[in-house]
């Protein structure tokens, strides 16, 4: 049996990337960005308030954190709800400790939900972001785009319902179709989390006009870190300092980067771990090539604004 002739076509397939939102270049090609008061590193952290239901549909996978064991996974689910009832305020005593303003993305479900955690937010003064519908509802390429539409619009909904106007957009699980720049700009958002294509914001091509890309780094989030590699709070904490450190010295030539990680509350929220992550956050606070800001902050900055 051979394989049919088109078995190695690939319509994306192009020079550069296999998709048309930004262009290819070499990093030193990069626009040498400064951030305010002559810091050399922007810093974002991102505390993303997620609700995993007790039966996820799993397509087109799970998403990461959602139950694993045989209906009803309650153990899982319980720990879950302990980060958005506990975990969630000591990590917002720590930052308010380092004077660090946060970015939040909110699964839009959980508005009604967790309304308490959502006005200490707000009073904080953090940046509060749609995260989508919840975890079981996953943007990719076999949804249909008039359903993928409608789950946009009915977080868009109940954010407006909630008093709130986030611009910023993080997609559960990370995961996006070829449209879904396309169809979250279409609803009124102009920043997005999903990528980490680069050191710095990355302007997007959408057909409605421009998108800015916050690198979120995967590679320094606590849930990749602390339970898929099972490295200690010290290792983590050490290694998010060390890219830090990374960024401010190279920022002469390169001018100033992006250095991002997320506080997920069931995980960053736990007892043994407060003590690490507050000594981690205050390090940063008071660090003086440190400019600490939420994701639009940031994405206004590249973009030369303010």
């Amino acid at each position: 049996m051979t394989l049919p002739e088109d078995y190695l076509v690939y319509p994306h397939r192009k020079y550069g990337y296999e998709h048309s939102r930004y262009d290819w270049r070499i990093a030193a090609a990069s626009p040498r960005l400064k951030w305010p008061d002559g810091r050399t590193v922007a810093l974002m952290v991102v505390m993303p308030l997620e609700f995993f239901p007790l039966n996820p549909s799993g397509k087109p996978f799970k998403h990461p954190g959602a139950m694993v064991t045989p209906y009803p996974d309650l153990r899982h689910y319980t720990s879950r709800d302990y980060g958005n009832r506990v975990g969630a305020f000591r990590i917002l005593r720590c930052l308010a400790e380092a004077g660090i303003k946060a970015t939040v993305p909110v699964n839009a479900v959980l508005l009604t939900r967790i309304r308490p955690l959502i006005d200490a937010i707000r009073a904080d003064g953090h940046e509060i972001a749609a995260h989508g519908w919840d975890t079981d509802a996953i943007h990719w390429s076999g949804l249909d785009e008039a359903k993928e539409r409608a789950y946009i619009a009915r977080t868009r909904a109940a954010f407006d319902e909630a008093g709130l106007k986030p611009r910023c957009w993080l997609s559960p699980a990370r995961q996006q179709s070829f449209v879904t720049l396309d169809l979250i700009h279409e609803a009124g958002f102009d920043v997005c989390l999903d990528w980490e294509a680069d050191k710095i914001p990355l302007r997007m091509a959408t057909g409605h006009g421009a998108l800015w890309s916050v690198p979120l780094m995967n590679e320094l989030d606590d849930r990749t870190l602390l339970i898929a590699r099972t490295q200690s709070e010290e290792e983590w904490a050490r290694q998010i300092v060390e890219a830090v450190d990374y960024t401010a010295s190279v920022a002469p030539e390169e001018g100033g980067g992006v250095v991002s990680f997320t506080l997920t509350p069931y995980i960053a929220g736990q007892p043994f771990r407060v003590a690490p992550m507050r000594a981690l956050l205050q390090a940063l606070g008071q660090d003086r090539r440190v400019w600490t800001a939420t994701a639009s902050a940031i994405a206004d900055a590249a973009a030369g604004k303010g």
